[in-house]
């Protein structure tokens, strides 16, 4: 039977129904779920009542389609939903909502990533490319920087990784790489008479240097390096610049951290001395009385020797770094101080051992924290025992892919037997990062790239959580990576850098005027 509409009811737009055969079964209404519609055989009665449902729904209908403006259609409610486009044609999105139902970026994490980051995201890109001086916001820490220091070994901030500590932590690693860039501009030291000081740029403003410090070998190469490689230069000197000591002077940034922040920064191996010290893997006790009752702390040898043996004309790290420390204590007496000792590779073990001394250098000595990126194992376990029962917090940044923080020591040797030769012990908290969680770098970067500085720092910047993929809205440069381990960064990335700074060029615009990181 074909549906009669009253000449009383308003017909516009009534070309776009069709006529359809009635129904007896009860459907629910597409403009109002919760209501039913029960058609009847014959819309022309004289009931006022279905007069009235009627002149409802086709006054429903007349709105509707006065914002939709679809072709004609003749669809029940089973069929896929459809949208509107800009342009005012329908799209089937079925496909679309099953695949989003499906959820495949929970299965596929690495998907998600991929598309975020690819090289498709231009705009993005060339931010990275040409802005070097962007940072993560730097929030006040006043109420609650002793947590961002350590003092409750950063539970709850690691993972996901609390954006303030992020921001921390990138920021103590750019001190190592302004002491990194400081040895390379001027690598050479006299033997003959006292260094002058070392010019040091910093990253950060609010400090100032106020202590160069040496490293000193114990050791010497054999007479006949020089004759078979006379021009090694300062790659064969006993002492070399390895970092310096700062401290925050800004009364703004004093306000914003919550205190006087003392920074000491090591940088990692760079002469064949330090090399050389490093290969001496042998356990030595630590100066020093120690409880007989507990494991005797020991610590690597050549890492012992680098931090306590003076120079010709320079003092041991050791002594350099506890009297500026007690100056500035003294200096600053009646505020609240801490202590930060930051280092990448050999720098990150030295640290351990600034820190360890720092803790009883003085009475009363504020509070001290380290921050390690790639460092090796220092001690044994009672050296690990020794750092906790200081109190010195100690968050060590590792990448997963990093073979010298597995290294010096056998891991099984220290389950089996605290007193044998290699029985090392990994000391403080982790921070685990992966170089395979970037969408920049390869997924088989080499050993150098795993280890280098800078990828630390991006690895850190990108980091959310370990169940996680990289952070859509890292803020730090590719530039520096770029110019150090290009040959580890994806090729569509180096391809797409390379053509975006051809386009810098000819507008003439720098992609970026930092140094490269030579860890």
């Amino acid at each position: 039977m074909a549906l009669q509409i009253s000449s009383t009811l308003p017909a516009q737009k009534l070309h776009l129904f069709q006529a359809r055969r009635a129904s007896f079964k009860r459907q629910h209404s597409t403009l109002k779920p919760t209501s039913t519609i029960t058609p009847s055989l014959n819309y022309s009665s004289t009931s006022s009542s279905t007069t009235g449902q009627a002149k409802k729904h086709l006054a429903n209908l007349e709105k509707l389609l006065q914002k939709q403006v679809p072709e004609p259609i003749n669809q029940t409610v089973s069929q896929p939903v459809h949208i509107i486009s800009n342009n005012g044609s329908l799209e089937n999105n079925w496909g679309k909502n099953l695949l989003e139902r499906l959820n495949s970026f929970r299965v596929w994490p690495a998907m998600k990533a991929a598309e975020e980051m690819s090289p498709r995201h231009l705009n993005r890109l060339q931010r990275l490319l040409s802005k070097t001086e962007e940072y993560s916001p730097r929030n006040h820490l006043g109420p609650r920087w002793r947590e961002y220091h350590g003092s409750n070994d950063w539970k709850g901030l690691l993972d996901p990784l609390d954006e303030n500590l992020r921001r921390e932590v990138v920021r103590y690693g750019e001190f190592v790489q302004a002491s990194y860039h400081a040895f390379h501009s001027n690598p050479a030291m006299s033997a003959a008479k006292p260094p002058l000081p070392q010019q040091v740029t910093l990253p950060d403003r609010s400090y100032r240097v106020t202590k160069s410090l040496y490293a000193t070998s114990s050791v010497g190469l054999p007479k006949w390096v020089d004759d078979v490689a006379p021009d090694l230069g300062w790659m064969t000197q006993r002492s070399s610049w390895i970092g310096y000591v700062a401290v925050c002077e800004d009364r703004r940034e004093i306000q914003r951290l919550g205190r006087r922040d003392i920074v000491i920064a090591l940088r990692g191996t760079s002469t064949c001395l330090e090399w050389a010290e490093n290969m001496r893997a042998q356990l030595v006790e630590t100066p020093g009385e120690h409880d007989p009752t507990e494991i005797q702390p020991k610590v690597e040898c050549g890492f012992l020797s680098l931090y306590k043996t003076a120079g010709a004309n320079v003092p041991s790290l050791s002594q350099s770094v506890v009297q500026e420390v007690r100056r500035l204590m003294e200096l600053y007496r009646g505020e609240t101080l801490s202590i930060t000792v930051t280092g990448h590779s050999l720098g990150a073990a030295l640290a351990l051992l600034v820190g360890d001394e720092l803790s009883t250098c003085a009475p009363q000595v504020p509070p001290v924290a380290v921050f390690s990126f790639g460092g090796p194992r220092v001690g044994n376990k009672g050296f690990a025992n020794q750092i906790n029962a200081k109190n010195v917090k100690v968050l060590r940044i590792v990448n997963s892919q990093d073979v010298i923080t597995r290294v010096p020591g056998i891991p099984m040797v220290e389950e089996l037997n605290d007193n044998m030769p290699l029985a090392y012990a990994h000391v403080g908290t982790e921070l685990r990062v992966d170089t395979k969680m970037s969408p920049y770098l390869k997924p088989n970067a080499d050993v150098a790239c795993c280890h280098d500085l800078e990828a630390y720092l991006h690895l850190v910047d990108g980091f959310i959580a370990s169940n996680c993929p990289f952070r859509a809205n890292a803020k730090r440069s590719l530039v520096r990576l770029l110019n150090e381990q290009g040959s580890n960064v994806k090729r569509l990335y180096t391809s797409k850098a390379h053509a975006l700074s051809l386009s810098f060029e000819r507008k003439g615009l720098a992609a970026s005027g930092c140094l490269p990181s030579p860890s």
